[in-house]
């Protein structure tokens, strides 16, 4: 398989799946801005979407979309435990969870990377992700996953998201639960690797 990335985006999130499930698998880095391939040729082609993160299978077909692509990677190696079996209660817990941070979180943070986004503008974006930053560190208090004691692929899609606070300059002072699980997920061994990988570490 072969995982399209650029250091830091969203991209993020199935390279430390990919990792912690240990298949098999090769990066190429894309210029979000060009959408140039760094091994060469037009990302476009192997996504028309033009957003990272895309995923080529072995038989060349691809998948986009963070948190399809995590849901597949937990899938192809379920003994790595990344997600709850398909079809049962948890497993849906999982997917709810990865479609409140795609929703009320990823996309909150849009504006703030936006190129001509005025400071106004920034101030607005991360005023607006307060209820939800704080709804998550309510859930976050004492516990150590979002689905508990195990590691997931929500909380790999999750430490990602807010990662994106260092790059805007914002900081999570205001919710020392989060900070707290930056630091606890950001210190998982498969985690580092992939941060590394990027050039984040």
């Amino acid at each position: 398989m072969k995982l399209y990335v650029s250091p830091g985006a969203c991209s993020l999130a199935p390279h430390i799946a990919l990792i912690a499930a240990g298949l098999p698998f090769s990066v190429e880095r894309v210029s979000l801005k060009t959408k140039a391939i760094a091994g060469g040729g037009d990302f476009r082609e192997i996504s028309d979407k033009g957003s990272v993160p895309a995923l080529q299978l072995d038989d060349g077909r691809v998948l986009t979309e963070a948190a399809v692509l995590l849901q597949y990677i937990a899938d192809q190696a379920p003994a790595a435990n990344l997600a709850p079996a398909p079809g049962s209660f948890e497993r849906y817990q999982v997917m709810e969870w990865l479609n409140y941070i795609a929703t009320e979180l990823h996309k909150r943070f849009t504006p703030i990377f936006t190129p001509g986004c005025t400071e106004e503008g920034r101030n607005a974006a991360w005023a607006a992700l307060a209820r939800p930053l704080g709804y998550l560190a309510g859930k976050l208090d004492g516990g150590e996953f979002l689905m508990g004691s195990q590691f997931s692929i929500a909380d790999a899609y999750l430490f990602t998201v807010l990662n994106w606070a260092v790059f805007a300059r914002f900081s999570l002072d205001d919710w020392p639960a989060l900070q707290a699980y930056q630091a606890r997920v950001g210190a998982i061994p498969f985690v580092q690797e992939a941060m590394r990988a990027e050039g984040l570490a």
